[in-house]
């Protein structure tokens, strides 16, 4: 490794690129929380494999499905919609949400989610710092992604046959 003239040799290796993580919709590990629950989430990336405390996954909504109304102590939690039709609720304001909307829940934001419509409701979720998310949904009953999730995940469902 060369050093960068204007970094001390120690800065410069703390700058070094390192490998990425890279991993397919194939490769999600699948729970919900509780049996009963009508949202399953699919990890994409937590502290156990990206060693940082984040938590990043696809919250699937079937119709009628919500998250409990809940707070976080210290994380930010951050959704944008993939497909569906939702609203969220945030210290009593409501607000709805729709395919390529974006929301940020801050840290004490007593909040929750819902599908609202017909069909699933797909939401990319990004909680920092993970303040124990990942594990809860590990703790969680295993499930798995069925035909329709991996056509929205790999976005199958926008192609158009001529």
């Amino acid at each position: 490794m060369t050093q960068s003239p204007s970094l001390p040799l120690a800065e410069a290796d703390s700058q070094a690129c390192k490998i990425p993580i890279v991993k397919t919709h194939q490769e999600y590990q699948v729970f919900r929380i509780s049996p009963e629950d009508r949202n399953r989430l699919a990890i994409v990336f937590d502290p156990k494999t990206a060693d940082v405390s984040l938590t990043y996954c696809v919250e699937i909504f079937e119709a009628g499905g919500e998250t409990p109304s809940h707070r976080h102590n210290a994380a930010v939690e951050m959704f944008y919609v993939l497909k569906g039709e939702g609203e969220a609720v945030c210290d009593g304001k409501t607000v709805p949400l729709h395919t390529g909307d974006s929301i940020l829940i801050p840290n004490s934001g007593t909040h929750e989610v819902r599908n609202v419509g017909r069909d699933r409701l797909y939401m990319l979720c990004i909680m920092v710092p993970n303040e124990d998310f990942a594990e809860l949904i590990r703790n969680g009953v295993p499930d798995q992604l069925d035909e329709e999730d991996l056509r929205v995940l790999s976005r199958q469902d926008m192609l158009v046959s001529c």
